[in-house]
């Protein structure tokens, strides 16, 4: 039984059989975002286009701690927590295919210091 098991999973392998690619998902975005308090967006395109900002500087090489920093003097007055949960968010539905990046450059951070 393990053998074909094997013989299955192996046959699968050399067909392609993958996980797909994690794809974006704004509409969940936006209901993460409006259904905890402390975000202000006037709208829900508002909110997209700033997750979609906050992609490009992940994407452009910018650090953790700079995202976090701008988050916090943009959207969350400070908020360390409300940041953390926003770049989360946007990472997970807007720009999943970015977390290894944003991963590699979170790894020094501490909160305080950027």
């Amino acid at each position: 039984m393990t053998r074909a098991l094997v013989m299955v999973f192996a046959a699968g392998a050399a067909a392609g059989w993958m996980v797909p690619p994690a794809q974006a998902d704004p509409v969940t975005y936006v209901n993460s975002v409006n259904v905890r308090g402390g975000f202000n967006f006037p709208s829900g395109d508002a909110a997209i286009a700033y997750g979609r900002g906050v992609c490009d500087k992940i994407a452009a090489g910018r650090s953790y701690g700079q995202i976090i920093g701008d988050i916090k003097v943009d959207v969350t007055g400070g908020d360390e927590g409300q940041a953390n949960y926003l770049v989360g968010q946007v990472i997970n539905e807007l720009c999943p295919e970015l977390i290894g990046p944003l991963r590699s450059s979170a790894g020094n951070y501490r909160p305080g210091a950027q």
